[in-house]
């Protein structure tokens, strides 16, 4: 039987840090990142069936936050203000994660590759639950962005406030939810928490 190198390549996540061009007091790398990410989209989940009348899967939501990252591997962590500068250098790397996705989805048995190629990236099937993954996404960075401030680290309140700021445009009451009952606590220290 050939070797398959996927979950190989997946444990690699560990070593791939987020916020390249910020001072970070505390590293957070994408493995990290995409469990936080998972958990919020779960909830996002669950706040959609139950307080707006949604239906989607909060367990495939988590699912596909656990992996909406995977293309860092191969790509690093572009920050934000690189990715969007410009149009053309979005179009360029959304070329660039493309053929990374399609080079992790390689390493996978032939029979296994359908399944996992969903996982990887954006599909039009589940655009709804795509939505809560890039809302939670967002929320996992203003988080760190919070607790990087709570530490002293001034070098994250522009980011702050602009991840805020764009979590409310999307206008999505799952993400307003999640604000208004669970980010308050994360100004808390550790004897205020528990």
């Amino acid at each position: 039987m050939e070797e398959k190198k996927f979950f190989a390549i997946i444990s690699r996540m560990k070593y791939i840090n987020r916020w390249g061009l910020m001072r970070n007091t505390i590293t957070e790398n994408i493995s990290e990142h995409s469990l936080e990410t998972a958990f919020i989209a779960h909830l996002l989940a669950l706040y959609r069936n139950v307080r707006f009348g949604g239906n989607v899967d909060p367990e495939r939501a988590a699912l596909l936050a656990m992996y909406h990252d995977v293309t860092e591997i191969i790509t690093g962590d572009l920050p934000t203000p690189i990715k969007y500068y410009s149009t053309e250098i979005k179009a360029e790397y959304d070329r660039v994660e493309e053929i990374a996705k399609e080079k992790i989805i390689s390493y996978l048995p032939d029979d296994l590759k359908e399944y996992y190629r969903p996982l990887l990236g954006k599909t039009d099937d589940e655009a709804e639950l795509w939505q809560l993954v890039k809302a939670a996404d967002k929320l996992s960075a203003l988080i760190k962005c919070i607790e990087e401030r709570h530490m002293g680290n001034l070098d994250f309140s522009n980011a702050e406030q602009s991840t805020l700021e764009a979590v409310r445009a999307m206008k999505l009451p799952e993400a307003d939810e999640f604000i208004k009952e669970f980010l308050p606590s994360y100004g808390l220290t550790l004897d205020a928490q528990v």
